[in-house]
């Protein structure tokens, strides 16, 4: 149907759009999701083509409140599917009752301060997996222009009345049709590139990893065993497309310091991250989450990572 379909998504809990969603956004500029003041746009590339879907939230007495109604509206030819998903992309079944944090300040102040806070499910394996294979080993900067120039370049316009800029990413055979000049000049390299295209030869079978049979081990295997796909990428697709409350993306530039930091005072690296959340193993994406949601930063110290323009090599 090509829409427009409405329905209105009374949540259960306090619910904040944007720090559930914020994880799907790449960059600020990210063709495919955009933020203004009454809510966001956001395009899917579903199983019955392209959508559109609008989010906007009603306003609540409370902080403390069940969240505001949410209405949703969809365009193009998947707008039932956008629809029928709104409350997994929501976390309706984002279970937040065992965690607990109230051993640790830090994390029992975010917790309190982010009750808003909801763990999403695309359902969408390809449209989170492409873009972390393109945000492996550079800057968050570089990968985010390269995503945007790759989307706007061979996307479509959005179905709807969306705004101008609004695209829906590729799909998978137009990924793997991409000439190696135009990956070049979007900054990727072949490396990356040959993942990409490794990824969408198999889409349909990646696809079929949201089955709820499939344990998050099974899925993360099932991902890993393709070319290119290591444990942090595996794990930032997980988070999105399977709303996985566990997986940590071990080997992020940032992260482990960034955690150690809040948790502990002091840097550590990978293993020693992954010792520290170990009390809250099965819940530790949600302990990361609070951690980012919370507005502590990391005094940054030593060299950053330089960003690379590999168009010009």
């Amino acid at each position: 149907m090509e829409g427009p379909l409405r329905t209105v998504y009374h949540p259960r809990h306090p619910l904040s759009l944007r720090l559930t969603l914020a994880p799907l956004g790449r960059g600020p500029h990210d063709p495919t999701t955009q933020w203004d003041p009454a809510g966001v746009w956001r395009t899917f590339r579903t199983p019955e083509g392209p959508a559109t879907l609008r989010l906007t939230q009603a306003a609540t007495r409370s902080p403390a409140a069940p969240g505001g109604d949410v209405t949703a509206t969809a365009w193009g030819p998947g707008a039932e599917w956008a629809i029928d998903g709104v409350p997994a992309l929501l976390g309706a079944a984002d279970e937040w009752r065992d965690l607990d944090v109230s051993g640790h300040p830090l994390l029992r102040d975010a917790r309190h301060r982010t009750p808003g806070l909801r763990l999403t499910r695309t359902g969408r394996v390809l449209e989170a997996l492409l873009p972390a294979i393109i945000e492996q080993k550079i800057t968050s900067t570089e990968a985010y222009r390269s995503w945007a120039r790759l989307v706007r370049r061979f996307g479509e316009r959005a179905p709807g009345p969306a705004p101008e800029a609004l695209r829906v990413a590729p799909a998978a055979a137009t990924w793997r049709r991409i000439p190696s000049w135009e990956w070049h000049r979007a900054g990727v390299d072949p490396r990356r590139s040959r993942a990409v295209v490794e990824a969408c030869v198999v889409a349909s079978a990646l696809e079929r990893t949201t089955d709820p049979s499939l344990s998050a081990a099974q899925v993360s295997r099932r991902l890993r065993s393709l070319p290119g796909i290591g444990v942090w990428t595996a794990a930032e697709t997980m988070q999105r497309s399977h709303g996985d409350p566990d997986a940590v993306s071990v080997g992020d530039y940032h992260l482990a310091a960034h955690v150690g930091s809040a948790l502990i005072g002091r840097r550590v690296d990978d293993d020693g991250m992954l010792e520290l959340l170990e009390p809250w193993r099965g819940q530790r994406q949600r302990v990361v989450r609070l951690i980012l949601a919370s507005g502590f930063r990391t005094e940054r110290h030593g060299p950053r990572m330089t960003i690379q323009d590999h168009r010009h090599h």
